[in-house]
């Protein structure tokens, strides 16, 4: 059977747990429709108790998340913000949405995220007034935000990446779109800096559909994104407004799939990390491959996505494209690694900090099937497949069995 015949396996799927039609049964029943409601205090409760937060606010994405982050912090202008090259755009638009200069960042290999060493040569750059701004003014003055990205679901170095932030007195925040129940030192992802960002895209490992949050424990700059997610209105009898809002909340149907989603969460964290083993464990018999780990047991990652590093002088000059064109040519989705920032047409011209690593991992970089719905039989596919591709003596049955027990 040809590949196109097959059932698609997919990258990272949406993977309900069954609960969500009786929270939106229950929107339907009471007629909350409207984007307010009930179910939106609920899920950002729940965040709140999860992430072992203070405050959080639930939005229409992560990238409405991050902008409202952004205003929040009061970047204005011409303002430098300092963010990882290696990332999805979403990291970077919104700086560019308030018309302030995005600052790139290389990569530590370690963790693929942002360099803490790159960081601060960045910041010192900036305070000399090498950096032109948007405008293509100049100016030595100090960035106004940081975004480290949890890139796949790994921790980025934040021991590190704090130090250098409170040193120079600038705030992060943390873009955790992909790492919702990852942990840094026992500390959830995105509740380390000032503000963090989470997204429930429906690739993400929890989903609304769309939608995204902002978490904090500076309970003012919480109220503050409420506000301005919806149209800024002012209290008044009347429709007031004095300033620019959005509107960027979430809705409260989408509220009560996310509370669904939430409750079930360590159960999605657990089947990817067994994902993760199982490619961990397969590529360990392969010369030239490296599945990206934990750097050491403070770091705990969700595994969103399981990504490895395919040399080519060590893997018998196989690369990532050719295990990509393999995996499709079954019916199987992969992806390459985001391509970084500094690389991409719209932010080439901006300045970057770094020495080639985020381009080798772009390079030579893939993400692999990470659902935490694969079953058994999907995983037979992709070991087929790879088994296949590196000429290597099948794994036994009872292993591949052993990864849904």
């Amino acid at each position: 059977m040809s590949g196109l015949l097959k059932s698609k396996i997919w990258l990272s799927s949406p993977h309900m747990s069954g609960n969500e039609l009786g929270y939106i049964e229950e929107a339907f029943r009471c007629n909350w429709i409207a984007p307010a409601g009930p179910h939106i205090e609920v899920f950002e409760r729940e965040l709140c108790a999860y992430n072992e937060v203070n405050h959080s606010v639930v939005l229409s994405s992560g990238t409405a998340a991050i902008h409202l982050g952004l205003m929040l912090l009061d970047v204005q202008p011409d303002d430098y913000v300092l963010t990882q090259s290696l990332t999805f755009v979403a990291s970077a638009n919104p700086i560019k949405y308030l018309g302030a200069t995005p600052v790139f960042i290389d990569s530590e290999a370690a963790t693929w995220n942002m360099c803490p060493y790159q960081l601060e040569r960045a910041i010192q750059a900036c305070l000399r007034g090498e950096i032109k701004t948007s405008s293509g003014k100049g100016g030595a003055k100090l960035p106004k935000a940081i975004i480290p990205v949890h890139l796949f679901g790994m921790p980025a170095n934040m021991t590190e990446i704090m130090k250098v932030a409170n040193r120079y007195g600038i705030p992060v925040l943390e873009d955790s779109a992909e790492a919702l129940g990852s942990k840094y030192y026992g500390q959830s992802c995105g509740a380390i800096g000032e503000l963090g960002v989470i997204s429930f895209n429906g690739n993400k490992i929890i989903t609304t559909s769309s939608g995204g949050a902002l978490i904090s424990n500076n309970e003012n700059m919480i109220k503050r994104a409420k506000f301005l997610s919806t149209q800024a209105k002012e209290v008044a009898m009347h429709y007031e407004h004095t300033q620019v809002g959005y509107n960027y909340r979430l809705s409260n149907v989408l509220a009560g799939i996310g509370i669904a989603q939430l409750e079930v969460l360590d159960e999605r964290v657990e089947a990817r990390r067994k994902n993760f083993a199982f490619y961990k464990d397969y590529f360990s018999q392969v010369e030239g491959v490296d599945v990206l780990e934990e750097p050491n047991e403070g770091y705990f990652s969700n595994r969103w996505l399981t990504t490895i590093m395919i040399s080519p002088l060590e893997a018998k000059g196989l690369t990532k494209d050719d295990l990509m064109i393999a995996l499709a040519c079954e019916n199987i989705e992969s992806r390459p690694i985001w391509k970084p920032m500094h690389l991409q047409p719209l932010y080439a011209h901006y300045s970057f900090f770094g020495e080639g690593i985020s381009d080798e991992i772009f390079d030579k970089g893939l993400c692999l099937p990470s659902g935490s719905n694969l079953s058994e039989s999907d995983m037979l596919r992709i070991q087929a497949v790879m088994d296949e591709l590196f000429h290597h003596a099948k794994i036994d049955n009872k292993k591949t069995a052993a990864f849904h027990l």
